[in-house]
C-alpha cells in the first residue's frame, strides 16, 4: 500500500471505481481463461487421436515401401521416386479464438502422385503412395491443431499471470488502500466532532 496517498472523499470515491473496474476486468479475464482451458482441453483429445490415426496409416505405408523396396531393383525405386509427380502448395489463413490469432491451414494439390512406369515397379510402391497422399491432409490437419494449441497455451499462461494479479496484489491493495482512507476520514470526523462538543460545551459555560 502506498504510504503517500490522500486520504479524502474524492480519492476514496476514484478507489472505489477503481476497484470495481478491476473485479470486472478479473470476471472477464477468468471468463476468458476458462474458455481457452475448455478450447485446449477439445483441441486435445482431437491431437490424440489424430495423432494415433496418422501414426498407424504412416506404419502401414512404410510397410509397403519396405516390401517394394524387397521386391524392386535400388536403381529402379530410385528411377521412380526421381520422376516429378504431384505438386503442392498450402494456403494459409486465420482465425480468431478468444483474441487468440490462429493458423488455418488448407493444402491445394495437382498432378498425379504416380508418374512413372509401372513395367520396372511393384504394385507395393504404387500403393505405398497412394497411402501417403490419404495421410497428408490429415498431416495438415495435426500441424494446424498443434499450433493452435501452442498459441493458446501461451496466451492461457499470459490471462492466467494476469487473472492471479488483479486477485492477489491489484485488488487486495486498492482495498486495503481504500480501508486506510476510510479509518482516516472516520479519524478526522471523530477529531471534528471532539473540537464541535469542546467548543459546544465552553459557549455553554460563558
Amino acid at each position: 500500500m502506498q504510504t503517500n496517498i490522500n486520504a479524502t472523499r474524492m480519492e476514496l470515491l476514484l478507489l472505489r471505481r477503481r476497484v470495481a473496474l478491476a473485479v470486472r476486468g478479473h470476471r472477464l479475464l477468468s471468463e476468458k481463461r476458462d474458455e481457452i482451458s475448455r478450447q485446449l482441453i477439445q483441441i486435445s483429445k482431437q491431437l490424440g487421436s489424430l495423432r494415433k490415426e496418422i501414426e498407424s496409416r504412416l506404419i502401414e505405408a512404410s510397410r509397403r515401401f519396405v516390401m517394394a523396396r524387397a521386391i524392386m531393383e535400388p536403381e529402379n525405386v530410385k528411377s521412380a521416386m526421381e520422376v516429378a509427380g504431384r505438386k503442392f502448395s498450402l494456403a494459409l489463413s486465420f482465425a480468431n479464438i478468444m483474441s487468440v490469432k490462429v493458423p488455418k491451414f488448407a493444402g491445394q494439390s495437382e498432378g498425379e502422385i504416380i508418374n512413372y512406369g509401372f513395367w520396372s515397379t511393384s504394385g507395393e510402391l504404387d500403393i505405398a503412395l497412394k497411402r501417403l497422399e490419404k495421410v497428408f491432409d490429415r498431416l495438415i490437419e495435426l500441424a494446424e491443431k498443434e499450433k493452435q494449441a501452442q498459441l493458446l497455451a501461451d496466451e492461457l499462461q499470459k490471462t492466467r499471470r494476469r487473472v492471479n494479479v488483479l486477485e492477489h496484489v491489484v485488488i487486495p491493495e486498492m482495498q486495503q488502500t481504500i480501508r486506510f482512507i476510510y479509518d482516516k476520514l472516520a479519524e478526522v470526523e471523530r477529531d471534528n466532532i471532539s473540537r464541535l462538543m469542546k467548543i459546544t460545551e465552553m459557549i455553554r459555560s460563558i
